[in-house]
C-alpha cells in the first residue's frame, strides 16, 4: 500500500472477488471495500449506528447491511437505505489505476 500525491494505494483488485467486501487498514483509516460486477467501492468500515463492522456485513449489489443491527447502506454514496441507521457511511472517490484499489485521501 502506497500513498503519494493525494492518492492511497489501499489493496490490490485482485484482493477483492466481484460480490464481496474486505476490510483494509490504512494509517487511521479502517475502510471496507467492495466489488460489484467489476467496479470498486470503498466506505468506511465503522457503522454509524454501533459498534458492526461493514466487511463483516452482507453484500447484495449495491446495498451493505451491517451485521450488528441490520443497518443498510447504499456503497455507491454511502446514504441509509434501512433503519436503524440513520447517519450515512463515509464514502471514498476512486481513482483509476490498472492493479489496484486507489483512492483519493482524505
Amino acid at each position: 500500500m502506497t500513498e503519494a500525491n493525494n492518492q492511497i494505494e489501499i489493496c490490490a483488485k485482485d484482493d477483492v472477488p466481484d460480490g464481496e467486501v474486505i476490510r483494509v487498514d490504512h494509517g487511521d483509516l479502517e475502510l471496507a471495500v467492495y466489488q460489484v460486477e467489476g467496479t470498486f467501492y470503498v466506505t468506511d468500515n465503522a457503522c454509524t449506528h454501533g459498534p458492526g463492522e461493514l466487511s463483516e456485513g452482507y453484500l447484495e449489489g449495491h446495498v451493505i447491511e451491517c451485521d450488528f443491527h441490520q443497518g443498510k447502506f447504499d456503497i455507491r454514496d454511502g446514504e441509509v437505505v434501512a433503519p436503524p441507521c440513520l447517519v450515512a457511511i463515509k464514502t471514498y472517490k476512486i481513482l483509476p489505476h490498472e492493479t489496484a484499489v486507489v483512492i483519493e485521501a482524505p
